[in-house]
C-alpha cells in the first residue's frame, strides 16, 4: 500500500538518486536518506590539468565524478605518480567523511573537462549528526573501501617481492 503522506520526488531528484546509488559511499542509502544531501551538492566544472585538491590539504569535501576523468596522484620527489584513474560515478576525497582528515593524494583533472558533484565536509558532518543511521551506513561503506584498498596494497607488496617497507604503513 502506498503511503499518501510520504515524500514524493521529482524526476530530476530521482535521476540524482539513481546516479548516487551506484556510488560506493551512497549504495546503502534509501532515496529519503540521499535526499538529505541534495541541498548540499554543488555542481562544478573543471578543465584539463586543473587541480581539484593537493595532498595534505584539509579534507573539505567529497567529490563524485559525473563526467570526465580525474587522476589521483602521489608526489614522489619532483613528479606525480598516478595511483588511480577515476571515471564517471567514481568518488574521491573519501576521507572527508571523517573528521579532521587531510588529503592523502592530489586529484588532477585528466579529461578536457570534468563535471563533479561537490559535497562539503561540514554538510556531511551536519547530516551525520542529525542522522546516525546515514552515518553508520556510509561509514560501513568507507570501512569496506579501506579494507579493499588494504587487500590490494598487501597483494601489491607480495607481488613486488617486498621492494618497499610495508611496516611503515603501521608506524605512527
Amino acid at each position: 500500500m502506498i503511503n499518501p503522506f510520504s515524500k514524493t520526488f521529482t524526476a530530476s531528484e530521482l535521476a540524482v538518486f539513481e546516479f548516487l546509488s551506484e556510488v560506493k559511499f551512497f549504495e546503502r542509502l534509501k532515496n529519503s536518506e540521499m535526499a538529505k544531501f541534495l541541498p548540499t551538492i554543488h555542481n562544478r566544472k573543471y578543465v584539463k590539468d586543473e587541480v581539484v585538491f593537493f595532498r595534505n590539504d584539509p579534507s573539505q569535501a567529497l567529490y563524485i565524478l559525473r563526467r570526465g576523468n580525474v587522476r589521483l596522484t602521489i608526489d614522489i620527489m619532483d613528479s606525480f605518480e598516478t595511483i588511480l584513474e577515476v571515471g564517471k560515478g567514481g568518488a574521491f576525497g573519501e576521507n572527508s567523511l571523517m573528521e579532521n582528515a587531510k588529503r592523502i593524494y592530489t586529484a588532477i583533472v585528466d579529461s578536457e573537462e570534468a563535471e563533479i558533484m561537490v559535497i562539503p565536509h561540514f554538510s556531511v558532518q551536519e547530516i551525520f549528526e542529525a542522522n546516525p543511521k546515514i552515518k553508520a551506513k556510509m561509514m560501513t561503506s568507507l570501512a569496506e573501501f579501506y579494507n579493499q584498498n588494504n587487500q590490494k596494497l598487501f597483494r601489491s607488496y607480495q607481488s613486488s617481492f617486498g621492494f618497499f617497507n610495508l611496516a611503515q604503513m603501521f608506524e605512527e
